[in-house]
């Protein structure tokens, strides 16, 4: 049975964004959907009796979040498979359980209760923190969106751990029809010369070792994806402010991150975690395990 794509929905207007963003990737993908919304109040209050006692104002706003949910889907989507549920647990353990089953994961970029002037909120950082599958968080301009820029673009790390978030972004270019620019970044530490010719060498050195790295990941994942254009893209300067560039003309930020086994709590480097809070773009955060 092929897993589905998951997004979670709370009814704020983030998470209707995340919705409609789901629904497009299902359909591109050829993935069933699969809508889910936690809310507590059957663990705490108990199941409604069904005998004259007024059900509580939580169990029916959990009916309306999903059932208005699932109707969006179906509208924006008549072709696709949907299946909807209300969930009695907390949003991020439901969001990480709902991982484990999953051929990726869909949030918004804040959701109902966040504090104003956050700039994404806890649900979402903590699921792209820990869950199982690759996860995006739907957040930016709305023309990135909306997919018109007609680009993805991969942050490349290093070579033994960039490959997942590498085939990830060529199997979204695909589905896209768009350009895949793969971008890795390099620093040249200060020199204790001022001679211009040693800095020069200096430079190049990691340039051309940023380069080589590009070409050893791409290289292989590349041949799987023959149709996708993939342009080559080496910057100097710290990663976690060069990718905001390139992910402003883009639909797509996809970065990797590493899971290690007995880790608690969040799994965020700083690129990642930068990129969740100031991309212009939606981003994708895909595991590589350890």
């Amino acid at each position: 049975m092929e897993l589905p794509l998951v997004v979670g929905v709370d009814g704020s207007d983030g998470s209707l964004d995340a919705l409609d963003w789901a629904v497009d990737e299902a359909v591109r993908l050829g993935l069933p959907l699969r809508v889910v919304h936690s809310s507590l109040w059957e663990r705490y209050e108990g199941p409604a009796s069904s005998f004259g006692t007024e059900r509580p104002a939580d169990a029916i706003m959990a009916e309306h979040v999903i059932g208005s949910a699932e109707q969006r889907a179906r509208q924006r989507a008549p072709e696709l498979e949907v299946h909807a549920t209300v969930v009695p647990e907390d949003a991020v353990e439901a969001l990480v359980k709902e991982s484990r089953e999953a051929a990726a994961l869909v949030t918004g970029s804040s959701g109902r209760g966040v504090i104003k002037g956050l700039l994404l909120g806890s649900v979402s950082l903590a699921v792209a923190g820990r869950a199982d599958c690759p996860v995006t968080v739907v957040r930016g301009e709305q023309r990135n969106v909306r997919g018109m820029s007609g680009q993805v673009v991969v942050g490349v790390g290093e070579a033994d751990e960039a490959a997942s978030a590498v085939r990830y972004a060529l199997r979204e270019a695909k589905a896209r029809g768009c350009e895949l620019q793969a971008v890795r970044t390099w620093r040249c530490p200060q020199p204790s010369t001022d001679v211009l010719a040693v800095l020069d060498d200096t430079a190049r050195a990691y340039e051309e070792a940023a380069t080589a790295v590009l070409d050893e990941v791409l290289s292989d994942a590349q041949s799987e994806y023959p149709d996708v254009t993939v342009r080559r893209t080496v910057l100097e300067g710290p990663p976690h402010r060069m990718l905001l560039g390139p992910a402003a003309e883009a639909d797509l930020l996809v970065l990797g991150t590493t899971r290690r086994q007995g880790h608690l709590g969040l799994q965020l480097g700083r690129v990642s975690h930068t990129a969740l809070h100031h991309s212009s773009c939606p981003v994708a955060v895909v595991p590589h395990k350890a």
